[in-house]
C-alpha cells in the first residue's frame, strides 16, 4: 500500500471526533488502538473496491456511498469531504457522479447493481438488478458523470 494511502487513512482517523476526545482526556493508547483499528477496516474497504467487479463509488446530494458487492460505506457529506471515496476513485474504482441528474423519478427507477455477480435475465421492476457496465450506461444517459469508466472503449 501507497504511503500516501496510509498518511491520509491515519490522518481521518485520528481526527474523528472520538479518537480526539479519547486523546483530550489522555487515554491516549485506546485512542492509538481503535485508529489503528480503522485503518486496517478501511485498507480492507479500499482492497475490496480493487478488487471487486461491480465496486464502484457513487456521489449525490445525499451523500457518497462505496458500495463493495454487499457492503456499503457511506456518509451524507459530498466525495470532496469523504477520504475514503476519495482515495478509492484516485486508486481506480469507477466513480458515478449523480449530483447533475435532475430526473430524480427515473433515476430511483433504475435497477439496482448486482452484489454478486448474477443479472436478471429481465432487469425492470423492484428488486432487480444488473451488472455495474448496464448500471452505468443508464444512468449516464439520465445526466450522471463517469470517472475510472469499467466499459471497453468503442472505437468511432
Amino acid at each position: 500500500m501507497q504511503t500516501g494511502v496510509l498518511r491520509v487513512l491515519r490522518a481521518t482517523a485520528a481526527s474523528w471526533w472520538r479518537h480526539r476526545e479519547l486523546r483530550r482526556t489522555g487515554q491516549t493508547a485506546l485512542a492509538q488502538r481503535l485508529e489503528r483499528q480503522t485503518v486496517l477496516r478501511d485498507l480492507g474497504h479500499l482492497r475490496q473496491a480493487a478488487s471487486l467487479p461491480n465496486a464502484h463509488v457513487i456521489c449525490g446530494e445525499g451523500g457518497t456511498f462505496i458500495h463493495l458487492g454487499w457492503t456499503t460505506v457511506s456518509t451524507f457529506a459530498p466525495i470532496e469531504r469523504f477520504p475514503l471515496a476519495a482515495l478509492a476513485v484516485a486508486r481506480g474504482t469507477p466513480f458515478i457522479d449523480i449530483r447533475s441528474v435532475t430526473d430524480v423519478t427515473a433515476f430511483a427507477n433504475l435497477p439496482r447493481v448486482t452484489r454478486d455477480g448474477s443479472v436478471d435475465p429481465e432487469p425492470w421492476g423492484p428488486g432487480k438488478s444488473v451488472s455495474l457496465i448496464t448500471y452505468i450506461d443508464m444512468v449516464e444517459v439520465l445526466g450522471a458523470k463517469i470517472a475510472n469508466d469499467p466499459r471497453p472503449r468503442r472505437s468511432t
